[in-house]
């Protein structure tokens, strides 16, 4: 794949990115910011002394200017990322075509980047952990996102050398059972933390740990969706032509019919 190529993927991810932070910011704030609000008060509540000192951004701005900042700029950021490791994985993963290699990478993405860590250190709302270990905390969750991403290449690469002697239904079983294998081991001896107050409702814990899920959920599927659809028209204009050839044939027959 030539340079103009990739530049041209590149501004592509960018651009889903942006479509994809776009309808993950709207269920951002549908679903998540009330969750946050709810555990706000409730951390308001248990906070008898309330001269701490005014808010450097309001609650107003954080819901509305600074979530939208935030979540856009991480959309261009990761589409541009995700781009690239199109680039690389088109055609060396499968006979695969743009939009299928774009799903895989947007799932796997979703996987790795995501899934693999909330499921050793979920998202928590305000009032939940203990702000003596959010440095500790932070850390191993990058630590886990890492651990998960490298994994999964890693799974990739033994999955391809296996296929010749194992076929590619079974070198593909047996490398995603060694990365479940050795995630559940990083499970088990990266440390835990269990910081939930007693007081604090479970519901709101899972209501806010899934909207957080639904949100990236939602921008890693319009992502794939978008850029695979972006790519194909950059990569397979012959195709994308004959379509609307046969199209524009079978309208013109029906008319004459």
């Amino acid at each position: 794949m030539n340079s103009i190529s990739v530049r041209a993927l590149l501004v592509r991810g960018m651009l889903a990115g942006l479509v994809a932070g776009a309808l993950a910011l709207v269920v951002a704030y549908f679903l998540g910011e009330s969750q946050v609000d709810a555990a706000i008060a409730l951390e308001a509540a248990h906070h008898h002394d309330h001269g701490g000192g005014e808010e450097l951004v309001s609650r107003t701005m954080q819901a509305t200017g600074g979530l939208a900042t935030g979540i856009l700029v991480f959309g261009v950021a990761v589409g541009g990322i995700a781009a690239l490791v199109f680039c690389y994985a088109l055609g060396r993963i499968g006979d695969f075509g743009p939009r299928a290699t774009a799903a895989f990478v947007a799932g796997a993405a979703l996987l790795t980047v995501y899934v693999v860590p909330f499921l050793k250190y979920p998202a928590n709302p305000p009032a939940v952990g203990d702000p003596g270990t959010i440095g500790q905390r932070t850390a191993l969750f990058f630590l886990m996102v890492a651990l998960s991403v490298l994994l999964a290449v890693a799974a990739v690469i033994i999955g391809k050398r296996l296929a010749p002697r194992l076929g590619n239904w079974n070198a593909s079983i047996a490398a995603f059972a060694g990365f479940v294998l050795l995630i559940g081991l990083a499970y088990a001896f990266l440390p835990s933390f269990n910081e939930v107050g007693k007081d604090f409702p479970a519901t709101l814990l899972w209501q806010f740990r899934l909207s957080t899920l639904a949100i990236q959920a939602t921008l890693w599927g319009c992502f794939g969706l978008v850029f695979g659809y972006l790519t194909e028209r950059l990569l397979e204009p012959e195709a994308d032509s004959s379509r609307a050839g046969t199209g524009a044939a079978s309208r013109t027959a029906g008319a004459v019919t």
